[in-house]
């Protein structure tokens, strides 16, 4: 039976970014991803540019600015009736991009991998159990595996957290549905946040003929956003479209003893307001950090508890979008209000933005 010194379950951004970080600390680094890659995933697939530090971190950053992509200059939000307010995005090398999480997160795992970490995708954890010694046996389909770090980086429905009774009660208040369409002509360098009677929709160029469109409704409304949508894009009714449950859930505390969880898996933010990325890579980070202390420092639980209090510090003054993207949905009228009241105080806007975009304390 192999033995390593962290497990991470989940290859997406934030389990390929912390293997990375940990094979290139010297620790025996290995990733357990249940799909075999390239595959897409529903997402808005915005790149904060908050994000762009930990790339570099790592070594992608100009590696993924050399996939096909999306460069976006503003961010628009337009209220129900039409009345729009655009905010101006940062340019240059922390300009704010959108690529297909196909790409983006092969080219994540492929660099785990060549950092040293050994990356298994098409496997399926179906058991854990911690030992007396406070490792983890890990039982997958066809092999066991030992590891005295365990990382669950395996999304909303973490496995992890389902293996461990840590996953929280799913609720449906709302639905969401993502694709891929045919980019419209002149719809210019933006992403867009636009609110509906039924719903809201984020859209954002991906490349130069592919637009990312998403629909975000309760489930008695998402049938007439779909109609909407249909429409507006001239989409066919044959159209494939993704979908994603839960869309949100209650956080789980993310550092339990020898288990760290990362992205998705600790906090479900909305996967269509450009944050969800850069949760991803910034946990993955801190947790990385984390891993190395408990492994090779005195203090592990001095480590868990520092690794928990970033963790929290991360999302501070973060998740207004998000709140505004599900009142948008429960209550759209009132969340259009800031449409219009940011038209009148345009900074309101621009400073909340701002608290998005910031890659200066990273």
């Amino acid at each position: 039976m192999q033995i390593f010194d962290v497990a991470i379950v989940g290859g997406g951004p934030a389990g390929s970014t912390c293997a990375a970080l940990c094979a290139a600390a010297g620790l025996r680094t290995i990733v357990l991803e249940r799909e075999m890659f390239p595959r897409e995933k529903v997402c808005g697939d915005c790149l904060n540019p908050a994000c762009w530090p930990i790339l570099r971190e790592i070594g992608c950053a100009s590696r993924v600015r050399s996939l096909p992509h999306g460069n976006l200059a503003t961010v628009e939000f337009i209220a129900i009736d039409g009345a729009r307010v655009s905010i101006d995005l940062p340019v240059g090398e922390d300009a704010e991009i959108a690529v297909k999480r196909s790409s983006f997160d092969s080219l994540l795992m492929e660099n785990a991998r060549a950092a040293g970490a050994d990356v298994r995708d098409g496997t399926i954890v179906i058991a854990l159990e911690k030992q007396r010694g406070r490792d983890w046996r890990i039982d997958l389909v066809k092999d066991k595996i030992m590891a005295r770090i365990l990382v669950a980086a395996d999304g909303r429905n973490s496995t992890v957290a389902r293996l461990r009774n840590l996953l929280p009660r799913l609720r449906r208040e709302r639905i969401a549905l993502q694709t891929h369409i045919a980019l419209p002509r002149d719809f210019g360098d933006r992403v867009v946040l636009q609110f509906l009677p039924d719903g809201y929709t984020g859209q954002a160029p991906v490349n130069d003929d592919e637009l990312n469109l998403c629909l975000v409704a309760s489930p008695p409304r998402i049938g007439r956003l779909k109609d909407w949508a249909t429409k507006e894009f001239t989409i066919s009714p044959a159209h494939p479209w993704r979908t994603v449950t839960p869309l949100t859930r209650a956080p789980i505390a993310p550092a339990q003893e020898n288990l760290l969880l990362i992205g998705d898996a600790a906090r479900v933010v909305e996967p269509f307001t450009g944050e969800g990325i850069y949760y991803a890579l910034r946990s993955a980070k801190l947790a990385a950090t984390a891993v190395v202390k408990m492994l090779t420092g005195n203090d592990p639980a001095a480590a868990r508890q520092c690794f928990a209090q970033e963790h929290a510090e991360m999302y501070h003054g973060r998740l207004w979008i998000n709140r505004l993207a599900r009142q948008a949905v429960l209550s759209p009228h009132i969340a259009s209000l800031l449409v219009h009241l940011a038209k009148m105080q345009p900074g309101i806007l621009k400073l909340l933005t701002g608290k998005l975009v910031n890659s200066s304390k990273m």
